[in-house]
Parts: C-alpha cells; structure tokens; sequence
C-alpha cells in the first residue's frame, strides 16, 4: 500500500487538472474559481479585503499563483476594486459563477463516486485531524 502522501498529492494534482479542464470553457482555473467564491461567500457589502483571500487560500496555492487568480479575476472583469486592496464581485463575475455551479456539482459528483458520504466525512476528519497533530507539533503554524 502506498503512503498518505502519495495519495494526497496525487488526489490533489488529479483534482486540479480535472477542475481545470471543466472550467476552461467558462475562462476560469480552479484557483480563479476559489478567488472568486472567497470573494462571493465573504460578509457584507464593501468587499473582501486582498489579505484575507490569500490567507483563505494559502493551503490551496502560494501567495504568487493567488495574486495571480486575483489579477486574472480583475483583468477578465469578474472582479472590481471598490477601494484600494478591497475585491468585490462583478455583476459578471456573479453570473459567471452561477452559470458553473451546475459543472461543479457535477465535478463534485464524479469525484466522490462510489464514496458514501460518511466515508467521505470520515475521511475530511482524518485528514483535519493529521494536519492539526502537524501544525500543532510546529508550534501552531498554520497555512
């Protein structure tokens, strides 16, 4: 049996080239697609604030690759800046992730099929936990 790791970055790599190849025909990768939806599921009206997407999404890409879905998100117009080092979502970038939610859906669906949703809880705990014991040996560093 392979270890954790192997499966964890190879799950991840497969996740990432599969959620791209579905999100190309609407323009997106999946890190934009996370920018967008950190932006979209934040709190209140002035917008979300640059620092707080990167620190969501460090697990998820380096801070180069995120300011680079960032400049993609404001570039392509799905994105807008209501005051310096704030993100708001366009009304285009509304639409945009209404008109995909369907694919990812679907994409979550391919992806957990033949996984009952207890293992996949299980699993999501298993992994919470082993990063914790991690972090916590690290003395609390978390991304």
């Amino acid at each position: 049996m392979k270890p954790i790791g192997y499966w964890l970055n190879r799950t991840d790599k497969a996740l990432t080239r599969s959620m791209n190849g579905m999100l190309e025909e609407f323009g997106l990768t999946r890190i934009t697609w996370q920018v967008l939806n950190v932006v979209h599921e934040a709190p209140g009206t002035a917008g979300t604030a640059d620092t707080d997407v990167l620190s969501t999404l460090a697990a998820n890409a380096d801070t180069a690759t995120l300011t680079r879905a960032v400049d993609t998100a404001l570039a392509d117009g799905w994105a807008s800046r209501p005051a310096p080092g704030l993100l708001t979502l366009t009304p285009g970038g509304r639409r945009r992730l209404t008109g995909v939610a369907a694919r990812v859906d679907a994409f979550r669906e391919l992806s957990t099929a033949g996984v009952s949703p207890e293992e996949y809880r299980t699993a999501v705990r298993v992994l919470e936990r082993m990063s914790r014991n991690l972090e916590e040996a690290e003395g609390g560093v978390r991304p």
